[in-house]
């Protein structure tokens, strides 16, 4: 399977549980497998990539991934 598949398809595991999530109404959940999401996507390109000696990545404060802005979208939709 090629790494993009790979990614698409954790991608699409987290979507659906970050949707459960906010179904649930739990939202610091939703947030938390976000940042789980982009965890388990970089150690996932770095196995493929034979790259783990670079690990662990730390991603600047400012990064968002689409996760995490969905999250937060439906953080100020709630609080408003």
């Amino acid at each position: 399977m090629r790494l993009i598949d790979e990614l698409d398809t954790l991608h699409a595991s987290y979507v659906r549980a970050i949707n459960v999530a906010v179904a649930d109404d739990d939202l610091a959940r939703a947030e938390r497998l976000a940042e789980e999401y982009d965890h388990d996507a970089i150690q996932l390109i770095a196995e493929r990539e034979g790259k783990t000696h670079l690990l662990p990545i730390r991603r600047p404060q400012l990064a968002d991934s689409s996760l995490r802005r969905l999250v937060r979208s439906l953080r100020a939709g709630r609080a408003a």
